[in-house]
């Protein structure tokens, strides 16, 4: 390619960021690929060089703002200027909030929310200058639906939807600039092996867990045609219409559910996961956890889950009624 795109991913070592890296690699482009384990981005390197990309590997904390104003300076000298910034990197910690200790529960925060916060810092004086980019939030359903023991991941998560809604209005002055939001579904991902756990339980998303390369190609298709948000995975439509209609019984299924699996589910030793340091292990796209969802196979649970969930909302909204 003549002028090839220059495409900045952050948490690019595993899961989604490296489907992202891969799905982007197919059309050639420059890429700069950053996360803090520099050994594994070298290594997606090489798989991506073999697509005819162009890789450049940045050791990146984004929960370090130095580090990412570095990043998008290594990018505008890799390319000349920075055309996609994917704001990726993300962490999970799980447990009772009391007993999670506040060091774990602000790190979950700097990571997530922090983090993109510092990366859309960086890299907005080269949009401007350039008058055009396109800054792509990958946030997960969780921006929409409460997680039960996982309230800093929650914290974090309605804290990006909030802040990537203001800096679209702060830049509704630059038609150039895009903020696109992507609301993904549970993926098969190397997530939950690397989140710190504090439960004393095995953790597992909940099913239906989907592709990450249906994430990736989202992703790449808003680089060319950049939408405010993207809901990725028929469950995610769902979990947050569920919880838009019914907050107070959504959650409680939520908490019901997941105290019942985590009181079945096999004990382990805590462990702080990646959280403070990179892990030497699930450096694949795939957390091996199933068949994952592929487009179109969970349509029929949008309508029935729906259905069900207005059902039960009706009537136990009839119930107080009644009652009282």
């Amino acid at each position: 390619m003549l002028n090839p795109q220059i495409i900045v991913i952050t948490g690019a070592s595993s899961g989604a960021g490296k489907a992202i890296a891969l799905q982007f690699a197919l059309g050639q482009p420059k890429l700069v690929l950053a996360s803090r384990n520099l050994e594994a981005l070298k290594d997606l390197a090489l798989e991506c060089d073999k697509l005819g990309a162009q890789v450049r590997c940045v050791a990146t904390d984004v929960t370090n703002a130095g580090d990412l104003i570095n990043l998008a300076a290594e990018a505008d000298d890799f390319g000349g200027r920075i055309d996609v910034w994917v704001n990726n990197a993300g962490v999970l910690a799980v447990g009772d909030y009391d007993k999670l200790p506040m060091e774990v529960n602000e790190q979950v925060i700097r990571t997530n929310l922090v983090g993109y916060m510092n990366a859309a810092h960086a890299v907005l004086p080269y949009f401007k200058k350039q008058k055009k980019g396109v800054l792509i939030n990958n946030i997960s359903i969780g921006g929409y639906l409460p997680v039960p023991y996982g309230v800093a991941y929650t914290a974090s998560k309605f804290g990006l939807r909030g802040f990537s809604s203001a800096l679209k209005a702060e830049l509704s002055g630059w038609p150039g600039i895009h903020v696109c939001d992507l609301y993904p579904a549970f993926l098969d991902t190397p997530g939950i092996q690397h989140a710190a756990n504090y439960s004393g339980k095995a953790i597992r998303p909940a099913p239906p867990v989907y592709d990450p390369r249906r994430l990736a190609m989202a992703i790449v298709k808003l680089s060319k045609q950049p939408k405010d948000q993207v809901m990725v995975g028929s469950a995610s439509i769902l979990l947050r219409a569920a919880y838009g209609l019914f907050p107070k019984l959504t959650r409680g299924i939520s908490q019901t559910v997941i105290s019942k699996y985590l009181k079945l589910a096999k004990p382990i030793p805590p462990t702080d996961g990646n959280l403070f340091l990179p892990v030497e292990f699930g450096n694949s796209v795939f957390g091996g956890w199933g068949m994952p969802g592929r487009p179109m196979a969970h349509r029929k649970y949008i309508v029935a889950g729906l259905f069900l969930t207005t059902a039960l909302g009706l009537f136990f909204s009839n119930h107080r009624r009644i009652k009282f």
